[in-house]
């Protein structure tokens, strides 16, 4: 629920919850070879596309894409392979909250907030 312009929902923020960048290197006579990201590492957008959502290392981080201000940070661990738990605060609200997260597909991250909100997020095209 949107109370105002600027201020984002538990979903909206969760949704931006789930971002990192890919890994690249450089081998010995070549050029960057770019390594596809394994589990949630990596960055995901939001349905609506106002947030985008970074996971790297245990660290979680959520920002918008208009301002680029964070709107949610904390980390993740791995519940099994497939599926994560995130902790954030959220930095609107200032409250801490916990996401459930299943990688439904490489592409594609289903998460339910603690509050049983349901939400997807869509991993930033580049990174499979």
């Amino acid at each position: 629920m949107t109370t105002g312009r600027g201020a984002f929902s538990v979903a909206s923020i969760a949704t931006v919850l789930l971002l990192s960048a890919c890994a690249s290197s450089n081998g010995p006579g070549t050029g960057p070879v770019t390594v596809a990201p394994t589990g949630v590492e990596g960055e995901w957008v939001s349905a609506d596309g106002v947030a985008v959502s970074r996971f790297s290392g245990g660290v979680f981080e959520t920002v918008a894409t208009d301002t680029g201000n964070k709107l949610a940070d904390g980390n993740y661990s791995y519940i099994d392979a497939r599926t994560v738990q995130v902790t954030f605060v959220s930095r609107l609200r200032q409250t801490t909250d916990t996401v459930n997260c299943a990688l439904a597909t490489q592409s594609q991250l289903n998460c339910t907030s603690s509050t049983g909100q349901q939400f997807i997020l869509t991993r930033k095209v580049g990174q499979v």
